[in-house]
């Protein structure tokens, strides 16, 4: 290296000593033809071009030669010409990077800007990033492998250049099953599938299994056993399951839930006495459930999973179940009539499902004659299952109306015999008297 910047140090200095002699000599040609005129002039460059010219000439050879030299210079065990080639092949590949990104990317986003698929956008877009870094690290590895390293470094080299491109693929691999999660999302969606709302915990499962193979497989590239490293795990994991039991039967009892599907978020069930209210949220380890009374449930995914759920939502139709009673005043001709009233009023009505209909005088009360009035209503919602039964029980007021009758209301008849029953005869007699 010493010898090396001597001569450096001497090509620079016969460089700047060459062209100061050529600026001299062309600036002492032109003096002379001012001064001597123009017979000296013919006379006296003929004499001076030959010492220049080998001025210059000995210095173009010992630039050559400093040029060759520093092409012959070593670092480590490297070459000149390997460090430039290492780096003309770095410099590609991020020419190459850019190229792709430009030009490939730029084409296909203009290509499926015009179909009508819209997750053709999104999958080239999310392919953009893993497709950049794979031609990346590509490069680099080519780069490093143009030089020459120690034994241990290649091996270094090539270990990472696989854990890289296995990370990278599985990120292109994640990206791809996020894209297909949504495509699903939207088509379970469209459908109203019950399992739609099952989707992202299905796809936060699938990210953490290909996390785990990803990991699995980096760790067996870069050369370590990953048999002893599961077996050790094994041991490990047994503890923790032990430990963590609660958490391992809420995981088990999520995934029942999503196999089986009972019940999706915005449904409302009940399970017991406890539970009853809309499901705002279904996660990995509990479920959250908004009560009537606007307090928010957890309950652990593991209790679902093993009791009785009431789905409400799942009621294809609303049932109402109610007596009507008329007083005892009401005559067979009136009662025959007030029936078919009931029953032509909710053949009529809109928001009665007309598939059952029930009306019929069923039961002498203890203070009325019942008829038991069964229908439906076409609508499952709360609110407008209650505005239907309120319509149809003003019809039915109004029927009774109609006809000169009454909706009877609790009362009893008390009937006394004996000496009770003449006392309070005598009373009633003796007070009529006074009164006269």
């Amino acid at each position: 290296m010493r010898n090396f910047s001597n001569r450096a140090v001497r090509g620079v200095l016969l460089v700047l000593a060459a062209a100061a002699a050529v600026a001299t000599g062309a600036f002492g040609a032109a003096a002379g033809d001012v001064s001597e005129g123009s017979a000296a002039a013919e006379t006296a460059p003929a004499a001076q071009p030959a010492p220049q010219t080998e001025t210059a000439n000995g210095v173009f050879a010992e630039g050559m030669q400093w040029l060759s030299g520093l092409m012959r210079m070593e670092v480590g065990d490297n070459s000149t010409r390997q460090i430039l080639a290492s780096f003309l092949v770095l410099l590609v590949s991020f020419v190459l990077r850019k190229a792709v990104l430009v030009f490939v990317f730029s084409a296909l986003r203009k290509v499926t800007t015009r179909t009508r698929w819209r997750y053709d956008d999104k999958f080239v877009a999310s392919m953009e990033s893993p497709v950049s870094a794979f031609v990346l690290v590509i490069g680099i590895f080519l780069a490093l492998t143009t030089l020459t390293l120690p034994a241990l470094v290649d091996l270094f080299v090539l270990r990472a250049f696989q854990a890289a491109t296995m990370t990278v693929l599985f990120w292109a691999l994640l990206r791809f099953v996020d894209l297909l999660a949504d495509v699903m999302a939207d088509a379970a969606r469209e459908r109203d599938m019950a399992v739609y709302h099952f989707i992202p915990l299905l796809k936060k499962a699938v990210r953490v299994f290909l996390v785990m193979i990803a990991a699995v497989l980096v760790i067996q590239n870069l050369g370590y056993s990953v048999g002893s490293l599961l077996t050790g795990l094994g041991i490990g994991g047994l503890a923790v399951a032990l430990a963590a039991q609660e958490s391992l039967g809420n995981f088990f009892g999520s995934v029942s839930i999503a196999a089986d599907r009972p019940f999706k978020v915005g449904d409302w069930i009940q399970v017991g006495d406890k539970i009853d209210g809309d499901v705002e949220e279904v996660g990995l380890r509990s479920t959250k459930v908004r009560t009537w009374a606007k307090s928010q449930l957890n309950i652990p995914n593991k209790v679902l999973a093993n009791e009785i759920i009431e789905n409400w939502s799942r009621m294809p139709k609303r049932r109402v179940k109610q007596v009507v009673g008329v007083t005892y005043e009401t005559s067979a001709e009136d009662m025959d009539g007030l029936v078919q009233d009931i029953r032509r009023l909710l053949r009529e009505d809109e928001g009665v499902h007309q598939e059952f209909i029930l009306v019929n005088f069923t039961d002498f009360g203890a203070s009325s004659l019942d008829v038991l009035v069964y229908y439906f209503t076409t609508s499952t919602k709360w609110l407008e299952h209650m505005d239907v039964r309120q319509r149809i029980n003003l019809k039915i007021m109004r029927a009774v109306k109609a006809r000169g009758l009454s909706i009877a209301f609790p009362t009893r008849t008390l009937y006394f015999e004996g000496d009770i029953a003449r006392r309070l005869a005598d009373r009633s007699e003796s007070a009529s008297g006074g009164e006269a």
